[in-house]
This record gives structure tokens, C-alpha cells and sequence, in this order.
């Protein structure tokens, strides 16, 4: 087996690295990294990227997500999922990776919008449109 070859094998017998405790389900940090090729080790507390947060049906989706370049329709095909099915999942790892996820703002312009419905039709004050307007996210 040539040097190469051995660190192939190598990287397809590691771990994947996980990152929450199996005990108590907090964060985990890294107390240690190593070099493969010299040795090297560096010791301490290290934070895991936000990309560890997703659960792996998340990191697949991004995976193919990433594959198809951001083609919905290549998504839809690849995952055999409808396109609101995707909009859906790509919202959700957005979010969990602590991003705002563009669905988010329309649930609060809906929301406005029904305020303003329900002012116009006369099923609420003004002074109570303008109070639960004011409670509302400001965008």
C-alpha cells in the first residue's frame, strides 16, 4: 500500500466528528487536533463549525443541493421531492445554521397584512391595530 493509499484508508476508517454530547445532548468542543503527515498536535478548546449543528438528512440535502448548483428542479429530481418540499428543507438548514431564513419575513408581512384586513373590514380599532402592529417584528 503506497503513502497515499494508506491515508485514504485512513480518512475512510475516521469517525465523522459529532457534535453534541451522547450523554447530555450539550455542545461539544475539540480538545486536541493532529497532523496526519508530521504529527504535529495542537492542544486546547476549539468550537465545531456551524455546519456541525445539521442533522445529516440536512448536510445530504446540502450536499445535493450544492451538486445540482442551486437548481431546484435538479434537487427535485435527485431527492424525488416536490418544489415546496425543497424551498421547505433549504429554509430549515438555513435556519440551523443560524441565518434568517427568507420564509420567516413573509410569515411577519402576512401577519401585517391580516392586521390591516381585519382594521379595514371593521373587526378591530384603529388603537388596536396600531398596538398589535407595534408588538410585531420590526423587518
Amino acid at each position: 500500500m503506497t503513502f497515499d493509499e494508506s491515508d485514504a484508508h485512513r480518512d475512510d476508517m475516521a469517525n465523522p466528528v459529532i457534535a453534541r454530547c451522547p450523554i447530555c445532548a450539550e455542545t461539544l468542543s475539540v480538545a486536541r487536533l493532529e497532523c496526519a503527515s508530521c504529527g504535529t498536535r495542537l492542544e486546547g478548546s476549539f468550537a465545531l463549525g456551524r455546519f456541525h449543528s445539521l442533522t445529516p438528512e440536512q448536510l445530504e440535502f446540502l450536499e445535493t443541493f450544492i451538486k445540482a448548483r442551486g437548481n431546484f428542479k435538479d434537487v427535485e429530481r435527485e431527492l424525488g421531492i416536490s418544489y415546496p418540499t425543497v424551498r421547505s428543507r433549504l429554509d430549515a438548514v438555513i435556519r440551523a445554521l443560524g441565518f434568517p431564513s427568507q420564509a420567516e419575513p413573509d410569515r411577519e408581512a402576512e401577519r401585517r397584512k391580516e392586521i390591516l384586513r381585519e382594521l379595514a373590514d371593521g373587526r378591530i380599532a384603529p388603537d388596536d391595530a396600531a398596538q398589535l402592529l407595534e408588538k410585531e417584528p420590526a423587518r
